[in-house]
């Protein structure tokens, strides 16, 4: 109710003004003791964690890890946050965030801005959460992607320890060349690589921490095999299907639907629904997947579970429909 309320004034604003508001306003309402929305209890089992509840926040809204104490009040069974990278960076150009309203989807450009990694661990140690937290990382945009996986390394060495699992995202349309790590001799030297690391981390700490890959859903039949033998040969612990896509179908000739960036929303809901059978099919339950993409009622939550997701994480969604989706989303789920 009170986010039916609020949306109007949050749709007059720039949509990343908007997105700032939203978090100072969460923020003050959590320390003040307004935000007290339990977290149902249904209980998945995924990657060798124990989730409360099967639906978690998507990386992308709390980049920095500044918000998630008031984030995880909305009944959230895990929150993810990044992407971050080794070293801050601002980002791409303003305006880079675009609404449409009418196909209730988002385009952006927003380039992996963040305060760096160390700034992100300094604030998941001061947050009081002590529920499940992705952490989702990347590389820097002045990285040659042929470096790129020294970034990833580095990130993983300093998020490991504060993780419950650790993303590795491949798959933002924004960060020149970063898809070319999902196919070929890329992926499997950056899987490989990551996989060996986490091996010596989790000896080092006595701690095992999954590590998760993030898709796009504008791959080929072919991608998709490779990138499902890939995931079996080295044991990666979980699969993130997908990423905003490129694509503009169901926003032609929409206001800003020309803007360069990745699409989220109600249009991406049956691409990347249809991503996550190919995967399932190929998978076979071997190794677990997050469904995210396009959801915004709890029936879409069910439809990515009944796709194959033992997971799902919402985003784009919340703008439109508001937290109540949090609870939707749960109930709907089997």
């Amino acid at each position: 109710m009170m986010y039916s309320l609020a949306r109007p004034l949050l749709f007059s604003l720039s949509p990343e003004r908007a997105h700032e508001l939203t978090l100072s306003w969460l923020d003050r309402a959590h320390r003040l003791g307004f935000l007290k929305s339990k977290t149902i209890q249904k209980p998945v089992t995924c990657m060798g964690i124990e989730f409360p509840n099967p639906v978690g926040l998507a990386a992308g809204l709390d980049k920095n890890g500044a918000h998630i104490d008031a984030l995880a009040s909305l009944g959230f069974g895990f929150i993810e946050i990044g992407t971050v990278t080794p070293r801050p960076q601002s980002g791409n150009p303003k305006p880079r965030l675009f609404r449409i309203p009418q196909a209730q989807a988002i385009i952006n450009r927003m380039g992996f801005n963040n305060d760096g990694v160390d700034q992100l661990v300094e604030n998941v140690k001061m947050a009081k959460y002590t529920g499940i937290l992705g952490i989702n990382i990347g590389k820097n945009a002045d990285t040659p992607v042929e470096n790129a996986v020294d970034d990833y390394l580095y990130c993983l060495d300093k998020v490991y320890h504060y993780a419950s699992y650790v993303t590795v995202n491949i798959s933002s349309p924004n960060t020149k060349n970063l898809r070319s790590l999902q196919s070929g001799d890329a992926l499997t030297l950056l899987l490989s690589t990551l996989k060996a690391r986490q091996l010596e981390l989790a000896e080092q700490y006595q701690h095992y921490v999954p590590l998760v890959l993030k898709v796009a859903p504008d791959l080929t039949t072919e991608d998709i095999d490779f990138i499902s033998s890939a995931l079996l040969q080295y044991n990666i612990d979980g699969l993130i299907v997908t990423n905003t896509t490129l694509s503009r179908e169901g926003v032609e000739n929409l206001a800003h639907a020309d803007e360069a960036g990745g699409l989220s929303g109600a249009p991406v809901f049956e691409k990347s629904t249809v991503c996550l059978k190919q995967f399932a099919e190929r998978l076979k339950q071997d190794i677990p997947l997050i469904g995210v993409g396009g959801i915004l009622t709890g029936d879409q939550a069910l439809a990515k579970q009944n796709a194959g997701a033992q997971l799902v994480q919402i985003y784009t969604g919340l703008i439109y429909t508001g937290p109540k989706l949090v609870q939707d989303s749960i109930q709907a789920m089997a």
